[in-house]
C-alpha cells in the first residue's frame, strides 16, 4: 500500500511539473531535440486527430498513455505500425503487451525512423583564400542517419475504474558525422533515457473516462556547448460514448459513437487541442475523423478500421489519412494488430 501511494505521488508530481514547465517555456518554440518522438504512428489515433489519451488500449497505448496497456482482453496483444511521413521520412513502430492478470501487464515497444537519402556536405577550403566557387564539397550519401526508441512498459489496474502505467525508453538519434580538414571525423550521435507515465479513470457515467499522460521526461542532451531538451509533453483528455445519449438501451457491442478531446502542453510549442470521433459497428467496422488546432501544416484527418477473427485469434487492420499543407505531401498510416 505504501508503494502504491508512492507511485501515485510520483505520477501526480510529474504531471504537475510538466504542466508548470509547459507554462514557463512557451517562448521556446521549436527548441527541443529528438522531435521524432512527437510523430503519431497509430492510424487509429491519427485518424481521430491524436485525441487518444483516454482511448488507447492494449499494445498501442504504450505510444500515448501507458495506463491503457492493461486493458487488453487477450493474453498477448501485438501491433505493427507504418507511417509514410513528409519529406520521404518513414516510421516503423511496434509493440507487444503481455497480460499477467491480477499482476498487471508488461510490454515492450520499438520505433525506428528512416530519414531517406541525405548527402553530407562540408565547407570548401578554397573559400578561405577567396577562390571558392560552390562554397561546399559534396561527400555523398550519409550511411549513419536515423533515429530509434526501445521501451519497457508496466501497467496495472488499481481498481475496476483506476489504471496507472509507466514506461522507460532508450532513445537515440544519429545525424551523420563531421569531417574536418585534418581528417578527423566526429559523429553526431546522441542517446538518452526517457520516461513516460499515465493514468486513466472511468467515471461510470455514459462510459465517460479521462486520462493524463506525461511523455519524454528526461534530462537535457549536451551538444557542443548547448543543452537541448527532449520534447516534453503533458496531455489531459477525455472520451465519452455518445450512443448512450442517443439510444441508452443499445449495447456498445452493437454500435457506439465515441467523442474524444485532448489538451496538450509542450515545452516547444503553445497549447494545442485535439478532437476526434469514432463510429463502430458490431465491433467489426470503424470509421474515424479528427481535427487538430494550432498546427502549422496539419489540420483534419480520417480513417477506417476492420476487425475479424482468424483461427480464433483477433486481427485488426487500420488506415488513416492526414491532410497536410500543399508544400508537403499528405500522410498515410497503416497498422496490423493481433490478439491471441
Amino acid at each position: 500500500m505504501k508503494l502504491l501511494k508512492l507511485i501515485l505521488v510520483m505520477i501526480i508530481g510529474l504531471l504537475s511539473s510538466a504542466a508548470l514547465f509547459g507554462q514557463v517555456s512557451l517562448n521556446k518554440v521549436g527548441q527541443s531535440t529528438m522531435n521524432f518522438q512527437l510523430v503519431s504512428i497509430s492510424p487509429k489515433a491519427s485518424a481521430m486527430g491524436d485525441a487518444y489519451t483516454a482511448i488507447g488500449v492494449g499494445a498501442e497505448s504504450m505510444f500515448y498513455n501507458p495506463a491503457g496497456m492493461v486493458e487488453t482482453k487477450n493474453k498477448f496483444d501485438v501491433t505493427v505500425n507504418y507511417t509514410q511521413w513528409i519529406a520521404d521520412i518513414n516510421y516503423l513502430g511496434g509493440a507487444i503487451a503481455y497480460n499477467m492478470g491480477n499482476y498487471g501487464s508488461v510490454g515492450v515497444s520499438f520505433l525506428t525512423v528512416d530519414y531517406g537519402t541525405l548527402n553530407a556536405t562540408r565547407l570548401d577550403p578554397t573559400l578561405i583564400t577567396g577562390g571558392g566557387v560552390r562554397g561546399y564539397i559534396d561527400d555523398g550519401p550519409m550511411s549513419n542517419v536515423g533515429a530509434y526508441s526501445v521501451g519497457l512498459t508496466y501497467a496495472k489496474a488499481i481498481s475496476t475504474k483506476f489504471l496507472i502505467g509507466g514506461s522507460v525508453r532508450f532513445v537515440g538519434q544519429n545525424l551523420g558525422e563531421n569531417i574536418f580538414d585534418n581528417g578527423v571525423t566526429k559523429k553526431n550521435d546522441a542517446t538518452k533515457l526517457a520516461f513516460d507515465a499515465g493514468v486513466k479513470y472511468y467515471t461510470g457515467y455514459k462510459n465517460f473516462r479521462f486520462g493524463m499522460a506525461i511523455r519524454n521526461f528526461a534530462s537535457n542532451i549536451r551538444r557542443e556547448q548547448n543543452d537541448e531538451q527532449l520534447p516534453l509533453t503533458f496531455t489531459m483528455g477525455g472520451a465519452i460514448d455518445l450512443m448512450q445519449f442517443i439510444n441508452p438501451q443499445m449495447s456498445p457491442d452493437e454500435q457506439n459513437i465515441t467523442f474524444a478531446i485532448d489538451f496538450l502542453h509542450s515545452n516547444n510549442y503553445s497549447e494545442r487541442v485535439n478532437m476526434g470521433l469514432e463510429y463502430k459497428y458490431m465491433n467489426m467496422i470503424s470509421i474515424r475523423g479528427g481535427y487538430q488546432t494550432n498546427r502549422d501544416v496539419m489540420s483534419w484527418s480520417a480513417g477506417l478500421g476492420f476487425n475479424t477473427s482468424i483461427a480464433g485469434n483477433a486481427v485488426e487492420v487500420n488506415y488513416s489519412f492526414s491532410k497536410m499543407d500543399s508544400f508537403f505531401s499528405n500522410v498515410n498510416r497503416f497498422s496490423v494488430e493481433f490478439g491471441f
